[in-house]
Order: C-alpha cells, then structure tokens, then sequence
C-alpha cells in the first residue's frame, strides 16, 4: 500500500465528506460559491490562497506538542518543529524582525498575552479609544483588557485625524506603564517614531497592533513599527492572506529586559504565549502562516498591495464624489470610512440592504456616533479583497457606484429596518454577479 501523501489524504478527506455528510458538504460547497460570487469590501478581511487552505487542512492537525521547538512537552513532533522553526524565519524576514513567535492563536489572543506579561492587575495602558476606531483588546470596557486594567483612551481631532499633542498630553495626565498604536478603523497613516517618543517620555513600553495594515506593512507600504514599538503584534488573516491567527514580533528591543528589569522582552514573549496564556498550539494553522509568509515576501504580493492603497484612494474619492461624507477627506491604506448619517441611513441599515445586493460592507462606529455599536452611524469599506480580485481603480468606481444606486434604493423605517426597492436590487445584484465573473477570486497564488 502506497503512503500516504497530503495530496492523497485531501482527496480521500474531500471524497468521503461528500459522500459520508453530504448535508455538511454542501454548506462548505455554498460556501465557496458565495464568496466567489460577492463584492466583498470587508476591511477585515482578505482571502486565502488555495495553498494556503491547504496547508490549513493537513494531518498537522493530529499534532499535540505543547512548547517551542526543540522543547516540547510531547514526542512525535520533528516535523512540526521544522515547519514552526520555517514559519519564525518567515516571519522575521519578512517583517524585518529579531523575534517573532507564530503561535498566537488570534492577535486578540496575542494581545492580551502581552498586556499580562508587561503589567499586573491594575496596570495602567494607554490606548485609541473605540469610538474613535480603536480595538476591544485595546481597553474597551467590553474586554477583559478593560476590565482587568487602569485604561484611559485618546481619541482623534475634529477632522478625525490623530493629534500626536493631545496623545502626549494624555500620557502624561495618565502615566502608562504601556502605549498601545494601533486601530481597527484608521484610514491615515500611524507615525510609530512619535508614538515611541512618547512612550518614551512616561517610561512606558510601546506595543504597536499592526492586523489591519501588516500587508502593507510588509510590502513596504507603510511604516514599519518594528524598531520603534518594543513589541508588535498583528493578525495573519486581515491582510496577510493567511488563516486565523496571530503573530508577536520583536526588533531592535528583543534583547531590552522587561518591566521586571530581569527578563529579556524576547523571553518574556515566549513564557507569555505558552505557558501564560495558550497551551498547545495549532500546528495547522503554523503551516498555513508559513506558507503565507512565503507569499507576502514576493513581488505579487507587493504588486496587489499596490492596487490595495490605489483602490482605496479611487474608492474615497468616488464616494466623496457621488456625496458621501469620507472620514478625513480620505485614505492612505486600504481603508474607508464613511459617516452615513447625512444619508437618512444608520450602519446597520445600510450594511443590510448592500449585502442583500450582494455586497459586503460593515457597520462601524466613528467619531461623535451616539448609536450602539448594533446599529452605529458609519460605514467601514476596505480593498484588500477587490485588490485581490485584480480590480483597478477603474473598475472601483464602477464599485462605489453600483453601492451608491442601492443607498439610493433604501428607505429607512428606522435605525434598523428599510425598505428597498426589488428593481434597484436586481439591478445592483445583475452588475454585482457581471464583476464578480470578470474578476473572479484568483486561484493562483505562486
């Protein structure tokens, strides 16, 4: 009997659902064709390459060693140790770092990981402030980072930009033992070196969360916090391509000592993750962060970066254009955030009628919003995915247009329920299908 081979293993997986759960296999077949067929503008999202998903699914998954390579507390896990010490070089190569460990199992997990190694219960941190497009694991009340320590929150000027001044004026009002830069809705660029000076300024440790922009990041698109913040953390799904997961990265600081004035950052971040706050790892899913690693240090990948930044300017000018109120005036990521309120439209509304159209858009708070999070009064837009479909910044207007004939379509009965009218839908649905035909998620991912 010939061995078995990932391939094999795979087909054989893929076969025997099919015909054992036809009723499971048909939902992931769905699946697939609902993502192929919607307009996705989710800024949180980007999608992986098949490879990628493949090296996700693979007898890795039988693998339980909990530890680092080399210092496991299981046998059986040569191989597994070779592809972990495969993804750290990835990692630290292609952002540039002394350090890095892949094992976070989200970069929520990775957060919180850092946070509890640096500080004691009733550490102080200081941190963008939800509202203003911050992260829960920032210090939101709603998270245990909000619960367990002193947070106090800058926000953003009037034109919902950063002031680095007021920053330095909240550090020093608060004194934090930890300065997080970092958001989940940001469209403009993040100055680590001041946000550095500033940590620097208080004696406090600067933790750079770099989720929503590590693409850009890595493509050389965007500062790069490596050697300004003493730690960075990022998710490998939001942009990286890769599965859900996290990672930690270190670079000049690596060697710096903690808090503790004992312990080397680089040491503390691996006690942190394990045994601190996980225990074994998913060895799957550092697969499939090697393998997207891999893809994020080629020539491809920064060329669909590229069109990620092009796409999302064209996507801010477009909306500003058809009358939309664009946060900031624009954008230099991938990001585009848009006050819906001048329409007569709340988030939750909005996000509704566009995904029975076929396109996917979220919520979001911003600025001055008095909505709950539920319904909010902001729209968040994001390019990764249409960049990933090949779209250029001709084909985005043709986006952002088929989106403002549905806002237009919408009658709002209230914060969350609307009425639309069954013609624009067909119409918008007609264009969303004919996009997404000519620009089909790519298969190919060398």
């Amino acid at each position: 009997m010939a061995a078995p081979t990932t391939r094999s293993l795979s087909a054989l997986g893929w076969d025997t659902l099919t015909r054992a759960d036809p009723d499971l296999g048909t939902l992931l077949d769905a699946e697939a064709r609902y993502q192929a067929d919607s307009l996705s503008m989710v800024a949180s999202a980007s999608a992986a390459p098949p490879s990628v998903l493949c090296a996700h699914g693979t007898v890795l998954s039988n693998v339980t060693a909990e530890g680092y390579p080399g210092a496991r507390y299981h046998p059986g896990a040569a191989q597994f140790d070779a592809i972990e010490r495969l993804a750290v070089s990835r990692a630290r190569r292609v952002f540039g770092a002394r350090y890095a460990n892949v094992q976070p199992h989200s970069c929520s997990s990775a957060n919180l990981a850092v946070l509890g190694a640096l500080l004691p219960r009733g550490g102080r941190v200081l941190a963008l402030g939800l509202d203003a497009g911050g992260h829960l694991t920032h210090g939101a009340t709603a998270s245990v980072s909000g619960k367990y320590y002193d947070v106090a929150h800058y926000g953003v000027a009037p034109d919902g930009t950063l002031d680095y001044g007021a920053v330095l004026d909240r550090a020093l009002a608060h004194r934090p033992h930890v300065v997080i830069a970092g958001a989940s809705a940001y469209p403009r660029r993040l100055d680590f070196a001041r946000f550095r000076a500033v940590a620097d300024r208080v004696g406090a440790c600067l933790i750079a969360d770099i989720s929503h922009i590590a693409g850009l990041v890595a493509a050389g698109l965007h500062p790069s916090p490596i050697d300004h913040a003493h730690i960075t953390t990022t998710s490998t799904y939001k942009q990286l391509a890769g599965p859900r997961g996290g990672l930690i990265l270190l670079g000049e600081d690596h060697r710096r000592t903690a808090p503790d004035n004992r312990t080397e950052l680089r040491k503390l971040m691996q006690s942190a993750v394990f045994p601190g706050f996980q225990g074994t790892p998913d060895a799957s899913a550092i697969a499939a962060k090697a393998r997207a690693l891999a893809i994020a240090s080629t020539e491809s990948f920064r060329a669909t970066m590229g069109r990620v930044v092009a796409n999302a300017r064209t996507l801010a000018d477009e909306l500003a254009t058809l009358g939309y109120k664009v946060l900031t005036g624009g954008t230099d990521n991938h990001m585009v955030l848009v006050d819906i309120r001048p329409a007569g439209l709340t988030g939750v509304v909005a996000e509704r009628a566009l995904e029975e159209c076929g396109i996917l858009v979220n919520r979001n708070k911003i600025p001055g919003d008095a909505l709950p999070p539920s319904v909010s009064g902001g729209l968040r837009f994001g390019t990764n995915i249409l960049a990933q479909r090949g779209m250029s910044p001709s084909q985005v207007r043709a986006c952002a247009g088929v989106v403002h004939d549905v806002l237009r379509g919408v009658t709002a009965l209230g914060t969350t329920r609307y009425a639309l009218d069954p013609a624009t839908r067909d119409a918008a649905r007609a264009r969303v299908d004919a996009l997404c035909a000519r620009f089909p998620l790519r298969s190919d991912d060398a």
